[in-house]
C-alpha cells in the first residue's frame, strides 16, 4: 500500500485544512495589501515649488537649502495635505517675478527673488491650528548672488522651523509643531508619526512603498495561493 493511500482520514484532513489555512492566510495579506493605500491620505508638509522666467510652478527637485535661484526666478512654498508631486496643492499665487519684484532694482553682488508662500486652507490644518488670517504672503527677497531659496524665504519671512534633517517644518509659526506627518482620510489624525517624511530631494516617494512594489508582492502572493490550489487538487 502506497504512503498515499494508506494515510488516514485524519491526516488527510490535516493537511487539506493546511492548504487552506495557506491559501486563506494568502488571501488576507492580499486585503491587506490591497486596503493599506486607503487608510492614507498621504502628508501633510511645506512642498518647495520654482519658477524661472515666469513659466508656471514646478514642484523643485531638492529642498530649499540646497536650491540656489538665479536672480528673476520665484520659488513658492505651499502647505497641504498629499499624496505626492502629482495631487500637490500649487502655490495660490502666480509666479509673477515683475508683480512682486518689478519696485525692486538690481544691484552689484546681488540677486532678486520673488517668494510665494501659501498658508493652505482649514482643510489643511493640523488638529487644534488654523491657517494665519493671511493666507498667502509675497515677497522679494534681495539676497547675495550664490544664496539659497531657504535663504530667500527667511529674508521674507520669519521665523522658520526645521528639523534634524533640514526638513522645512514651519513658516512664520505655522504649523507650531510636528513635521511631515503621515494622515490618515480625514486629514486630520496621525497615523504613522515614525514614518519618513516626503521632501523635494526625494520627488514623490512619500517615505512609503511604491505601488510597484506592492503589486509585486500582491502578484507573488496570487501565484502562491494558485500553487496551494494546484497541490490540494492533486491531493
Amino acid at each position: 500500500m502506497s504512503a498515499r493511500t494508506g494515510a488516514s482520514p485524519a491526516r488527510r484532513r490535516s493537511r487539506a485544512g493546511g492548504r487552506a489555512a495557506a491559501t486563506g492566510g494568502a488571501l488576507l495579506v492580499l486585503a491587506g495589501f490591497a486596503a493599506a493605500p486607503a487608510q492614507a491620505a498621504g502628508y501633510r508638509y511645506w512642498s518647495f515649488w520654482e519658477s524661472d522666467g515666469g513659466r508656471p510652478w514646478t514642484y523643485a527637485t531638492q529642498g530649499p537649502a540646497t536650491a540656489r535661484p538665479a536672480d528673476g526666478d520665484a520659488i513658492g512654498f505651499r502647505f497641504a495635505v498629499s499624496n505626492g508631486t502629482e495631487d500637490t496643492s500649487l502655490p495660490s499665487a502666480a509666479p509673477d517675478f515683475t508683480a512682486i519684484c518689478g519696485d525692486t532694482a538690481p544691484e552689484d553682488g546681488s540677486k532678486r527673488i520673488a517668494v510665494v508662500v501659501d498658508f493652505g486652507g482649514p482643510q489643511d490644518a493640523p488638529s487644534g491650528e488654523g491657517p494665519p488670517e493671511e493666507p498667502v504672503r509675497v515677497g522679494c527677497a534681495r539676497v547675495r548672488e550664490d544664496a539659497t531659496g531657504a535663504e530667500a524665504l527667511a529674508a521674507v519671512v520669519k521665523p522658520l522651523r526645521y528639523d534634524g534633517s533640514a526638513m522645512l517644518c514651519g513658516i512664520a509659526g505655522y504649523p507650531a509643531r510636528g513635521c511631515g506627518e503621515q494622515v490618515a482620510e480625514d486629514a486630520t489624525a496621525p497615523v504613522a508619526p515614525s514614518a519618513p517624511a516626503p521632501s523635494n530631494a526625494s520627488e514623490g516617494t512619500g517615505g512609503g512603498p511604491s505601488f510597484g512594489v506592492l503589486a509585486g508582492g500582491a502578484a507573488v502572493l496570487l501565484l502562491g495561493g494558485a500553487a496551494v490550489w494546484k497541490a490540494r487538487r492533486r491531493g
